[in-house]
């Protein structure tokens, strides 16, 4: 184990010798405050479906287009729930569908615009969304994945430089906070990871991972009964 060769980093930094001033508390009373605590990232998963309601709302208040605005002489431009980098919005969302109530198990794209699922293939399995989160087997339980990509020449026509790739990381950050705080107050057990199988991802998607590119995922599955969201913690009540 590398923390007995190493000590582990410490998660907070303090200038021991600087001034400081306390601070009130936060206030925690009414809704936002207790989906914002609430949030967890969940591993374990109950049988259950979710519902085509709650996917359709996960997509809107997530990716979708929540109104446009003109602005010359750039023209329209679309406004969603999560900032973006000159409102390029680079993020594509596609959803690999596997115990969703109404919905065929599949791969989809998720029209932004018209709000509206575009089917890719039929058929998906858990073995499946394993493979693509690099063998993470609890993920297998979940009831969809969502994938989020980048279509980078949207933010590279404005961003001419290196750095332009930060922001694109930082679009993605937003959706995945924003999807999770959505199922949250779905009452769903929502996860997020970075450890992709990506060529498997973009030749499934039948994109080039060069124009466009996958970048993240966000799951989600309906909690277990028992209301603990962890392996580990499972275990250790066990």
């Amino acid at each position: 184990i590398r923390a007995r060769r190493v000590p582990v980093p410490s998660s907070v930094k303090r200038y021991a010798r600087a001034p400081q001033l306390r601070l009130p508390r936060a206030r925690r009373g009414g809704e936002f405050a207790e989906v914002l605590l609430a949030r967890r990232t969940w591993r374990r998963f109950s049988r259950r479906p979710i519902t085509l309601e709650q996917l359709s709302t996960l997509l809107e208040l997530t990716g979708g287009v929540q109104r446009w605005i003109d602005v010359p002489p750039l023209g329209r431009l679309a406004l969603k729930t999560s900032p973006s980098g000159g409102a390029r919005h680079p993020i594509e969302l596609y959803v690999l569908a596997l115990r969703v109530q109404g919905l065929p198990r599949g791969l989809y794209h998720y029209a932004a615009d018209r709000h509206r699922l575009e089917r890719l293939r039929r058929g998906a399995s858990g073995r499946e969304l394993v493979r693509w989160v690099g063998g993470q087997r609890w993920a297998g339980g979940a009831a969809a994945l969502v994938l989020m990509t980048a279509v980078l020449p949207r933010s590279q026509w404005k961003y001419q430089f290196p750095r332009a790739y930060r922001v694109v990381l930082a679009d993605a950050g937003h959706l995945c906070q924003t999807f999770c705080l959505v199922a949250t107050w779905l009452g769903l057990a929502p996860f997020c990871t970075m450890a992709l199988a990506d060529s498997h991802i973009e030749r499934a998607l039948g994109i080039d991972g060069v124009r466009e590119a996958i970048l993240y995922t966000a799951g989600v599955g309906t909690r277990p009964a028992d209301g603990v969201p962890d392996v580990n913690t499972a275990a250790v009540k066990g």
